[in-house]
């Protein structure tokens, strides 16, 4: 559970960063999402998603 609340912390903290970092091309990004289909995200996450359960699971092997 702890690695949970680390992992969550990282992502806001990256998150944040690039926001305060980076705001008008933040913008531009969430505004350009709207023309990538909904399969495409789809897929994107799901990708992201294995890629991500790969690196924990190796990493706690």
């Amino acid at each position: 559970m702890r690695e949970l609340i680390i992992a969550f912390g990282l992502f806001l903290f990256i998150e944040g960063i690039l926001y305060a970092i980076f705001p008008s091309k933040m913008k531009n990004m969430l505004k350009r999402l709207n023309e990538v289909k909904d399969s495409q995200l789809r897929s994107g996450g799901l990708l992201f998603a294995v890629i991500g359960f790969l690196i924990i699971w190796y990493l706690k092997k």
